[in-house]
């Protein structure tokens, strides 16, 4: 589904991030939501450099993404999908078993999954050269690798909870952000499901279309390119 200026559903976006997190950035998450399943939507960039004083009225911390959906303001990027899937009829029922599968794995990714992730990346890139980090790591990775096989036994067919849902979009995302070498790699090396979960789930044209459109503007707002092109 094309962006469409007129669309009534908008995500905040940033215009521009350094390129370790472009592809990365968290609307990514809503974006590939409203191109599965065909919910018109347009953008609304905001600088992740300076961000506006009037953001944080939408944002409380001044993150990404943020939706505004007529008179509806949904932020974390966990509620904006819930938002898209009710929106496009995407959701089971209300009170069904497969409603609260697909809720428990969608929270599951960011309570379960993502916060050692995110600790993996700190004490693999953002504060590797501190003596804490290489304490950390070890246990941190082993850790993840039991979490990891806990999930990976819990992968009962092609996807999380029966048919594709907001439940692998979460869980996609947190995974493919696994630093590239190193420890990272080697975790995701050691579950050979997981791993063909992930390539199935990013194989789907969806994300491609969702990821080529954050990484759109990140060119058009280089600062680099500015300086030449001033």
């Amino acid at each position: 589904m094309p962006i469409d200026p007129d669309a009534e559903l908008e995500i905040t976006a940033f215009e521009w991030v350094p390129s370790f997190a472009q592809g990365q950035v968290r609307d990514l998450r809503p974006r590939w939501a409203c191109e599965e399943y065909g919910v018109p939507y347009r953008v609304r960039l905001i600088s992740a450099v300076e961000r506006p004083k009037w953001y944080y009225a939408d944002q409380p911390w001044g993150q990404v993404p943020f939706v505004r959906d007529g008179a509806v303001r949904v932020f974390e990027s966990g509620a904006t999908l819930i938002h898209i899937a009710e929106k496009a009829g995407a959701l089971p029922p209300q009170g069904s078993q497969e409603r609260a599968r697909v809720l428990s794995w969608l929270l599951a990714a960011f309570n379960s999954v993502e916060p050692l992730m995110m600790e993996l990346a700190n004490v693999s890139i953002f504060s590797r050269k501190e003596v804490w980090a290489g304490l950390r790591k070890p246990s941190l990775v082993a850790e993840l690798d039991t979490r990891l096989s806990r999930l990976e036994a819990a992968l009962d067919g092609e996807w999380l909870a029966g048919d594709f849902s907001v439940a692998d979009i979460a869980m996609a995302t947190i995974l493919r952000a696994l630093p590239g070498s190193g420890a990272g790699a080697q975790v995701l090396d050691g579950h050979l499901a997981l791993a063909a979960y992930l390539e199935r789930a990013l194989a789907r044209p969806a994300f491609a279309r969702a990821l080529d459109a954050q990484l759109a503007p990140f060119a058009e707002h280089d600062p680099r390119m500015q300086k030449e092109g001033a």
